[in-house]
């Protein structure tokens, strides 16, 4: 079956791929205005019992052979390959070692194959394993089956579809995305959109044209997305453009393993601490077991209308307690207290995240930030995209921790006194845990009725690093200089040539290309040379280690070449490489190793 989209589009479809839920809304194209609503999705909640609930769990529980017949639903998903959904979240606590939990955070983790079978990590040898790309396939592919079940008249592979990815995915995770998705049956020209555009999308979506009267041109928005595993950071300033007023992206944070996970973990430590007082001490399967069981806890407490305190219970281990349970209480105060000073805590504007000593020795896994304060995370990314005079006057919060009303107000009155006081708060809590979906199918029926856009392009400008020519000295790399072959902004579907003075790329023989991208060098343009730069201004990607191949070359060891940059409309970026004498051209691809497109 082919993925092309009919042009016969019924429904513009949003896709919210999340690191801990996934959702999907819809909304007809022919409706005016655009009110997205939510597809339920069934799920396993119980061996034999399904149930349809607005989101789907991101967890994978890989089940042992004998418990497959039992987990098969109607929607034709083989539970061999995994189960996603809440009954997978619900084993995280009782088989934590068979689930795969935070897929997304690895699938952007560049020193682990993201397409390798190594999930869940540190699992025992008997549980079979599966790859970050997998995994995001899986939960995809239970999304389209959700679809096709409610759907079945107007089949996903037709529709307008907007699948959302955090702002700072890397190249690499966006194409493994893009991958996973075409895999799963999405339409081959799906859209990819920024998470923090679309929770400004849905914004935009409630306030119809008043939008305009609540900014002026040379505001600016600060949109703070903290989601399960990830906290992601943009800037969305207000511009005016003959008469009318524009938005546009002009800043994007880096990727910071910082979310609701290290907010669970620390609200189990609390719990752990009050165990052992009681006289019980969890050994590692358990701990495990508590970090996810503080998961729920910590989305009740925080609940707008949330009760007073919540019972946390792990199964016993001991030879007295099989079959029984060890637990405890967790207070509301309690937990907001842990939560509001540990992870938004007051802070100035000159604060910057603080290192912590670490161990000479470190298991291998996720590259979590070492400091989980994100107000200070905020000031530093403030410091690095604006001025003391061009602060935010706006902040838009998004993300389940923010339904706490101690975190929003904290987070708030943060931001608002580095601005001077000046900030305008915008937070709807219905819309906490689904704006990305909302907004993501509003973009889509934007595109085909028209409305309202976020302007943007690349999130980075992209580099090349080019080993300069000199006397070669026994144990020294040459120096390297970086050549700017694409700048931040660069708009989806364009292209550029990039002027330089002649560069050779080595063929007939294994060559390591290397990449770099920049979120704080927004005033390069095509072309500039970097003969240095400080150590965070340039990001190198994962290098693509080549033998090309040219039919002109003869005994040459390298070919002359211009490049020329390009911009998808899926927003990839692509180098193509045309030698100046002859029909020679490579294209590179900022894609993880095991996916390099055989170079053309």
């Amino acid at each position: 079956m082919s993925n092309a989209p009919s042009s016969a589009a019924q429904f513009a479809v949003g896709i919210d791929l999340g690191t801990t839920n996934s959702t999907v809304a819809f909304a007809p194209l022919s409706s005016e205005p655009c009110e997205p609503e939510l597809l339920p999705i069934p799920q396993i909640v119980q061996p034999g019992q399904v149930e349809s609930r607005l989101a789907l769990p991101s967890f994978l529980y890989l089940p042992r052979e004998g418990e497959r017949e039992s987990l098969e639903t109607s929607l034709g998903l083989e539970p061999a390959r995994g189960v996603a959904g809440n009954y997978a979240r619900d084993q995280a606590a009782d088989n934590p070692q068979r689930v795969v939990v935070a897929a997304k955070s690895w699938l952007c983790y560049s020193r682990q194959g993201r397409s390798e079978a190594v999930l869940p990590w540190q699992a025992p040898d008997e549980v079979p394993r599966v790859s970050a790309l997998d995994c995001t396939t899986r939960f995809l592919e239970h999304l389209v089956a959700a679809w096709q079940a409610a759907h079945p008249e107007a089949p996903l592979n037709g529709q307008q579809v907007v699948l959302t990815v955090p702002a700072s995915f890397d190249p690499a995770a966006r194409e493994l995305t893009r991958q996973a998705a075409l895999a799963a049956g999405l339409p081959e020209d799906f859209v990819l959109l920024e998470e923090p555009q679309a929770a400004v999308y849905c914004w935009l979506s409630r306030q119809g044209d008043a939008w305009r009267r609540q900014v002026g041109a040379g505001d600016s928005m600060l949109v703070v997305d903290v989601g399960g595993g990830t906290t992601d950071l943009t800037l969305v300033t207000v511009a005016e453009d003959d008469g009318q007023l524009v938005l546009e992206r002009t800043a994007v944070g880096n990727h910071l393993l910082v979310g609701g996970d290290n907010m669970d973990l620390a609200l189990a430590h609390l719990v752990s601490q009050q165990l052992q007082a009681e006289g019980h001490s969890l050994d590692p399967w358990q701990s495990v077991s508590l970090w996810h069981a503080c998961r729920a806890a910590k989305e009740r407490l925080l609940a707008e209308d949330g009760p007073d305190e919540h019972t946390i219970s792990v199964l016993g281990r001991g030879s007295s307690l099989i079959g029984g349970t060890i637990s405890t209480t967790l207070a509301g105060q309690q937990a907001a207290a842990v939560l509001v000073d540990g992870f938004f805590p007051r802070c100035s504007l000159d604060d910057r995240p603080q290192p912590h000593a670490s161990s000479g020795f470190q298991d291998i896994g996720l590259p979590y930030e070492s400091d989980p304060a994100i107000t200070r995370q905020v000031a530093a990314f403030l410091a690095d995209h604006t001025t003391a005079d061009a602060l935010p006057s706006h902040l838009l919060v998004n993300g389940g921790v923010f339904r706490s009303p101690a975190i929003r107000d904290r987070l708030c009155e943060t931001v608002a006194a580095w601005c001077g006081g000046r900030l305008t708060q915008y937070t709807d809590p219905a819309d906490l845990d689904h704006a990305v979906a909302l907004g993501a199918a509003y973009y889509g029926w934007t595109k085909h009725r028209g409305g309202v856009r976020i302007r943007g392009g690349t999130a980075r400008a992209y580099y090349i690093g080019i080993e300069t020519a000199g006397l070669a000295i026994p144990g020294m790399p040459r120096p390297l200089r970086a050549l700017c072959v694409a700048p931040q902004g660069m708009e989806e579907g364009t292209q550029a040539d990039v002027p330089s003075e002649p560069v050779g790329v080595v063929v007939g023989a294994p060559a390591r290309f290397r990449f770099f991208s920049s979120t704080m060098r927004g005033d390069d343009q095509v072309g500039q040379k970097l003969d240095r730069w400080q150590d965070d201004e340039l990001v190198e990607s994962d290098p693509i280690e080549l033998q090309l191949t040219s039919q002109n070359a003869g005994d040459e060891p390298f070919v002359p070449v211009r490049f020329q940059s390009r911009v998808t409309e899926l927003g990839m970026f692509e180098l193509w490489c045309h030698a100046i004498e002859g029909e020679d051209r490579w294209k590179m691809e900022f894609n993880v190793r095991e996916q390099d497109e055989a170079p053309q």
